[in-house]
């Protein structure tokens, strides 16, 4: 083998194809469970329809290589993504914009809708945060109310936190949108993989210089000694692309990185239609933020409906849940610090990936990511 990828996710099969193409003979990708793509891992319910096992992905991006890249293992499902939230009884757009405003305050709309013209100008992305400040009564008005309907106790929900945990500059960028577009993204390219995920992962990881490995948990053969990588006991100088859980791979030697999971509840209606949308927020009320509908993300026809409610949960190693959401405080970037000093003691291990890296990635980031890294190998 010239190298090792751990992880058969985004960035594992991205970079597995890249280093294979490149002109790496020998690619062994290994993955812990049984089956590829990671969280975007889609397959067929009971019911003949296409579910996002680890709850929805929105393919989205303005990245022109990532776009061509992914192209090349997948035809596109044009698709838009819109989300309501329901409040009160109503659903309404999210992010809050003018149409929103006019469901909300139907009678001071059209002065509001003035104001904030006026004021921040057609089409601009206001930070609730800004509007909180403005001297305008009105203004603050929508600013409350978006705090409190749409942003407070979503994120009470998500991250599991009291109002005052709750970091200021993460209500910075929650928006207020100047516009009557009810588009969740702005990219330039939105969509779904037209035959699933999981089939352009299949695309992707088919070339003769990429062995795949299922079920393999990387930790029963690989190590890293005094700055040395062994793998099955023997010494190995290839390159090793590691996109696990690193406090995990370390065996939590400092301590367990902290991070927000999820549990899905799966439902299925002889119905042809739950709930009208592909996706509706619940920023108040329930327990869980958000029910999916899937065939409005695949445009698959079916006479029944399948969804999924997303419950937030506190992660703890063991206990059958997935780390999702790293948990990004001074304290936790210090611990992972240690993490990544370590793996740095290792000339050709390389971290790649959310759980590697502790940080948040959409998919089109990651996948750029990836391609950065096998530029730099290579």
């Amino acid at each position: 083998m010239e190298v090792i990828v751990i992880g058969a996710g985004i960035a594992g099969s991205v970079i597995a194809r890249e280093l294979a193409e490149r002109g790496k003979k020998e690619v062994l990708v290994i993955e812990k469970r049984k089956h590829i793509g990671g969280n975007c891992y889609d397959t067929y319910d009971e019911h003949g329809i296409l579910v996002h096992q680890y709850g929805p992905h929105i393919f989205h991006t303005s990245k022109e290589r990532v776009q061509e890249y992914l192209s090349r293992f997948t035809e596109w499902y044009s698709f838009r993504h819109e989300v309501v939230a329901r409040v009160g009884g109503q659903l309404i757009p999210v992010p809050f914009n003018l149409n929103t405003l006019h469901i909300v305050f139907p009678k001071e709309a059209d002065q509001i809708e003035q104001m904030l013209i006026m004021e921040y100008g057609e089409g601009a992305r206001v930070p609730i945060l800004t509007l909180q400040k403005n001297e305008n009564p009105l203004i603050r008005k929508v600013a409350s109310y978006v705090y409190e309907n749409i942003f407070l106790k979503y994120t009470m929900k998500q991250w599991g936190q009291t109002p005052k945990e709750i970091d200021p500059a993460v209500t910075a960028r929650v928006p207020v949108v100047i516009s009557r577009d009810n588009g969740y993204f702005s990219d330039k390219y939105q969509g779904m993989p037209k035959h699933g995920y999981t089939k352009m992962f299949e695309q992707m990881l088919d070339h003769e210089n990429i062995k795949v490995d299922l079920g393999v948990d990387a930790r029963e053969h690989l190590r890293l000694e005094k700055g040395k990588i062994y793998f099955d006991g023997k010494l190995f100088e290839g390159d090793v692309i590691y996109t696990g859980a690193i406090d995990e791979f370390f065996d939590y030697q400092y301590g367990a990185l902290p991070y927000r999971s999820l549990e899905f509840s799966f439902e299925y209606f002889e119905q042809p239609d739950f709930q009208g949308h592909s996706v509706v927020n619940y920023t108040v009320d329930e327990d869980y933020t958000r029910i999916t509908e899937f065939k409005h993300l695949t445009g698959q026809q079916s006479e029944g409906t399948t969804i999924v409610k997303e419950y937030p949960r506190s992660y703890e190693q063991g206990k059958g849940l997935l780390p999702y959401y790293a948990i990004n405080n001074e304290k936790n970037a210090d611990l992972y610090e240690k993490y990544r000093q370590h793996a740095k003691e290792a000339e050709h291990f390389y971290l790649l990936g959310r759980l590697a890296e502790y940080k948040y990635y959409n998919i089109d980031g990651m996948a750029e990511r990836a391609l950065q890294l096998a530029d730099q190998l290579i």
